[in-house]
């Protein structure tokens, strides 16, 4: 039997990092803000916003800091309720928390994406900000909910950790709201490791932002506008806010920064790659009567490194089986709604006080499979993947039966 790939190893760091990462050990010159000017941490927040197509970028700890200074930024009234999909991970109902406002959950469907009418409903109910977690990248439908949003001048924060490289008609996701939240972490498409980054057209919000990632005293001064921007927007900015604001001490580092600024030129072919890997799967999977890939909405084109696929038919026990026998065959499956511990399964956000129902997204959950898919695999590696996920639904269910016999 071919064995299954490792589909947890991170590709290789381009050897192109290596001269300035001994450079930054031999100097120890590790922190943003030692050099005058063109620090690493800097010069890739640059690359990134040109690569976005934004004014301003802020490099942070991680995406949950991203997303916690854009609250913090936009200046929310304390216990402020900010709306959120059902399905997305921990760390954005926390994120909200630790700004001191209060997460609200609405419905997702089995497409998982933000069931747009109960987003609605809940949009009416003394809503300040929203949060769209493009979960796992899949992308809602932003027509529909910028409309809505914009209708009721209420900000929107994308949540993009897992969309680096997703376009919606054409558009960048994490550019179509007011700030756009991405995640460095090894799992994601440019790995560190750890670290985030925020992206935004708001000069005042960016400001803010970097004041409070700890941009202490006046090393705001060592954050530029773009060349050809109003740089008098971002300067009168940090002068207004200078000394008005709490430092939370959120900032990446220089040595993270060199590992990043090399992969920034690898996500056109990772995107490319990780989506042929992800469509050829889903192909396989959707031949299965008991496997079922859901469709991508037609203004998205997807970045995915991961798979998702709802089991069609299958009880509860018959799940669990499901999943022993992926396992069995070399696959690791997570069934979102099946562990007593997934952080993605609202049910375990015991953080959240007067934690709601939402049975259309715990419904989903409990049937909804998620594989992880780098774009570094080949061919024969998918083939293996897609046969033991086929193969596990058979071992449980039965051979499935020609139309007609």
């Amino acid at each position: 039997m071919t064995l299954p790939p490792n589909v947890y190893d991170a590709e290789p760091i381009p050897a192109s990092a290596k001269a300035e990462v001994e450079r930054l050990l031999q100097s120890g010159d590790l922190f943003r803000y030692t050099a005058p000017q063109d620090a690493p941490v800097s010069l890739m927040e640059s690359e990134f916003a040109e690569m976005m197509g934004t004014k301003y970028a802020l490099a942070v700890s991680s995406c949950s800091a991203a997303l916690f200074l854009s609250l913090k930024a936009l200046n929310l009234p304390r216990d402020a309720r900010v709306l959120i999909p059902g399905f997305t991970f921990a760390a954005v109902p926390s994120s909200v928390a630790h700004a001191d406002c209060v997460p609200v959950l609405c419905e997702v469907g089995e497409n998982y994406r933000i069931d747009v009418a109960d987003f609605e409903q809940r949009l009416d109910d003394n809503i300040s900000a929203v949060i769209i977690s493009h979960m796992r990248g899949h992308t809602s439908d932003m027509d529909a909910i910028m409309a809505l949003c914009d209708a009721r001048d209420i900000p929107v924060i994308e949540d993009a950790a897992h969309s680096l490289g997703t376009t919606w008609h054409g558009r960048k996701i994490g550019t179509i709201g007011r700030v756009g939240c991405f995640s460095f972490q090894s799992y994601k498409l440019v790995n560190a490791g750890e670290g985030g980054i925020l992206v935004t057209d708001d000069a005042d919000l960016v400001a803010r932002a970097v004041i409070m990632s700890g941009a202490y005293e006046h090393n705001w001064q060592k954050h530029k506008a773009p060349e050809g921007d109003n740089a008098g927007d971002l300067q009168a900015a940090f002068a207004k806010w200078q000394n008005q604001l709490p430092l939370y001490n959120l900032r990446l580092n220089n040595l993270s920064a060199a590992i990043i600024r090399p992969q920034l030129t690898e996500v056109p072919r990772r995107v490319r790659d990780g989506r042929a890997n992800h469509d050829y799967v889903a192909g396989l999977l959707n031949t299965s009567p008991w496997l079922a890939v859901p469709d991508k909405l037609a203004a998205e084109d997807r970045a995915p490194d991961s798979i998702q696929f709802n089991l069609v038919g299958l009880d509860n026990d018959q799940i669990l089986a499901f999943q022993a026998a992926a396992n069995q065959r070399g696959v690791k499956v997570q069934v979102f709604g099946q562990s007593t511990d997934n952080a993605r399964a609202f049910w375990n956000w015991q953080f959240i006080k007067d934690l709601p129902e939402l049975p259309q997204t715990r419904a989903m959950l409990m049937k909804a499979c998620d594989v992880r898919l780098p774009a570094r695999l080949k061919r024969d590696e998918l083939d293996t993947i897609a046969g033991a996920l086929t193969g596990a639904a058979e071992d449980v269910m039965g051979q499935a039966r020609a139309y007609g016999t």
